[in-house]
């Protein structure tokens, strides 16, 4: 049993609290957190970016999704938590264990600066009914964590307008008017995309995403930055003056949402916004709960953003076919590995001058590797590269110009022929969705069932969604755009595809201890000139796809004349910027099936 999962058990005895959990948000629900949010991570030993954590007197569980199934199972090995397959038939949610194990007069706890509104008004409605009691100002991890890491302060950054497209003073006149529609005296903000991108600014607090630690209040007269000093440099704050931006320190939030009169109505987020926030708001305030007004108008790229992200992408396509060439006529002889191949795509990527940083950790997979779908490469765990099977690479970057996310399954070698059959019916199933001609009002759960259609007639899926919408310099994974079958329970999961938004589409087949496949290009929604009012994709990435891994008499006439368009694209973009020798290899593994 893990020492650390103890001296929480002695935590909670000492505040006569029977039940713990320990979700993996930070005060602002982010996807990926900073180091010092990572209480889930040191209690549990589990490193994967979604889970949590729940303690009991005689039992700890670790809930998680299917893509951190075989890692998680493999990091709680020995800790004294087990672990619960979100989604797995028989395996009760946590809200469902709760109801039935949560006893009358247990107390049970969390750090609401940690949880989410609208899950802890799940847990409220349980603790009410199981006659129970709740605590949610316990940071019980904060007093055995004694070598934690200090809350971020990185300096921020403005984002010039021929980058954004639209000035912040714009963005935050089209928010107000929401508000008005809504009825809303106030908007709170706490999610730090949505912050960043409204007053368009970046920084540096969270690994691989580019957000500034802060919180946002505003009414039709006024907008509060709740910021910590130290991340403002002279240039900010005078972008801040000009635009009429109060500054206050990052604490300061609480105490001004306790000073909002009654009457007064105040919007916000529930999913979004702290469960602490929400209480600071006095019961005479009306609470208009709704979908933070700045996701839809993030997730629609105007036009500047559209075409700036086309040329992040080119010149993502040169780092990654560089990377592709290497691979196949250097790496093995270099003795590669995993992690670093991982270093060597930084490396190509950072030759460009507008490189900031990686979008998310790379994920690196040789053979068996490939089948965990967020493997991530560790010394202990790093394979080196062989003259055989599949690499599988999922990485991106982070360019003034954009945001990518691209994901190819290399050959490095022999493969069989099982492996040919499984790349083959996950590149069909990625072509037909990139070559979707749409109505609007069509979703992603409409869309989704034409990538999985090749490998459901093999009888095979996979366990997550077929795409993600992705930010601009700012988070990898964004709502609400989205490909998936499943229904999901959050507000606009069933987003309607708009001109602009984009999406990855990255179908793939995981085949436990044998190898997996994944193929992924950033897509944008774009108006059909051919036949309107018709909706298609433009495909964005520029990378060549593996025509050795190709059974060719399994594609249609359709597919293949995509895949030679898409790849007489790329080496119309790419090409130049190459050498001789890659625009010569490139030439031959972008011809014409």
């Amino acid at each position: 049993m893990k020492k650390e999962l103890c001296l929480l058990r002695e935590q909670m005895k000492k505040h006569n609290i029977q039940a713990y959990l320990i979700p993996t948000d930070d005060f602002h629900g982010s996807e990926y957190v900073g180091e010092y949010f990572k209480c889930r991570s040191f209690i549990s030993g589990f490193t994967g970016s979604a889970g949590t954590l729940l303690v009991m007197e005689d039992m700890a569980g670790l809930w998680t999704d299917g893509r951190y199934f075989i890692q998680a199972a493999s990091q709680l090995a020995g800790s004294g938590i087990s672990l619960y397959k979100m989604g797995e038939p028989g395996v009760p949610t946590i809200a469902e264990y709760l109801k039935e194990n949560l006893k009358e007069g247990m107390t049970f706890a969390f750090d609401g600066r940690c949880m989410m509104e609208s899950n802890a008004d799940v847990y409220r409605e349980i603790v009410t009914e199981n006659g129970a009691s709740i605590e949610t100002g316990y940071d019980l991890v904060d007093a055995i964590w004694e070598d934690r890491p200090s809350l971020s302060k990185e300096p921020a950054w403005i984002l010039e307008e021929k980058y954004s497209g639209k000035s912040s003073r714009e963005k935050i006149a089209v928010i107000r008017q929401e508000m008005e529609e809504k009825k809303a005296d106030y908007f709170l903000l706490a999610s730090l995309d949505d912050i960043c991108w409204l007053l368009n600014v970046r920084g540096n607090d969270v690994l691989c995403t580019l957000v500034v630690l802060s919180y946002l209040l505003m009414t039709q007269e006024e907008v509060t930055w709740y910021v910590q000093s130290a991340c403002l440099t002279d240039d900010v704050r005078a972008m801040l003056e000009k635009d009429k931006i109060i500054v206050k320190e990052y604490e300061a939030i609480y105490e001004d949402l306790e000073k909002i009169p009654a009457g007064a109505s105040v919007l916000y987020q529930p999913s979004k916004t702290n469960a602490a926030l929400c209480d600071k708001i006095a019961d005479g305030v009306n609470q208009i709960k709704d979908t933070n007004p700045t996701e839809y108008h993030k997730a629609v790229k105007n036009s500047v953003e559209v075409e700036n992200e086309r040329i992040a992408h080119i010149k993502d396509g040169i780092a990654l076919t560089r990377f592709m060439y290497y691979l196949k006529t250097k790496a093995i002889e270099n003795g590669e590995s995993e992690v670093s191949l991982g270093d060597k795509l930084v490396e190509l990527r950072k030759v460009d001058e507008h490189y900031v940083e990686e979008s998310f950790s790379p994920i690196v997979g040789y053979e068996e590797h490939g089948a965990l779908p967020h493997y991530s490469a560790k010394p202990e765990t790093d394979r080196k590269i062989e003259e055989k099977g599949f690499l599988l690479v999922d990485t991106g970057g982070h360019y003034l110009e954009g945001t990518t996310d691209t994901t190819r399954t290399f050959v490095m070698g022999p493969i069989s022929d099982k492996e040919k059959e499984l790349y083959t019916a996950v590149l069909r199933g990625h072509i037909n969705l990139s070559a979707a001609r749409f109505l609007p009002g069509c979703t992603g759960r409409n869309l989704d069932i034409l990538a999985r259609t090749p490998l459901w007639d093999l009888g095979y899926d996979y366990n997550h969604g077929t795409g993600h919408g992705v930010g601009y310099l700012l988070n990898v994974h964004e709502g609400p755009n989205s490909f998936r079958y499943r229904k999901m329970a959050t507000k606009n999961s069933d987003c309607v595809m708009e001109e602009g938004m984009i999406t990855s589409n990255e179908p793939g087949v995981y085949l436990e201890g044998e190898f997996g496949v994944r193929l992924e290009n950033m897509v944008v929604c774009c108006k059909d000139e051919k036949y309107q009012p018709f909706l298609c994709f433009e495909s964005l990435t520029m990378v060549p796809f593996e025509k050795e891994a190709i059974l060719v008499e399994r594609m249609t006439e359709k597919e293949i004349q995509w895949l030679n368009e898409y790849h007489a694209t790329v080496y119309e973009k790419v090409s130049p910027a190459l050498s001789e020798e890659e625009k010569a290899w490139l030439c031959d593994v972008t011809a014409p099936l």
